[in-house]
């Protein structure tokens, strides 16, 4: 496992959660909207504003902030 967090990862780029490491009430909220180890994620646009990207999770945009896009680890798809 390499330490790719999700915030790190390119534009419509597949990439796949191997780890969230946060806090139990945040981790509760991610894991709610289906963002689980092995989960593909493809980041789709920044916001104008910057601090929030969205993201395509199991056929739903999601948007999610950057600094718990840091803490969500991913690798890249082979």
């Amino acid at each position: 496992m390499n330490d790719l967090s999700l915030k790190d990862s390119l534009i419509n780029e597949e990439v796949y959660v191997d780890k969230i490491i946060t806090d139990n009430d945040i981790k509760r909220r991610l894991l709610d909207i289906g963002l689980s180890r092995n989960t593909k994620v493809m980041p789709l646009f920044n916001s104008v504003s910057g601090g929030i990207r969205a993201y395509l999770i199991r056929n739903s945009i999601i948007a999610i902030r950057d600094i718990d896009a840091q803490n969500i680890l991913v690798r890249r798809a082979a």
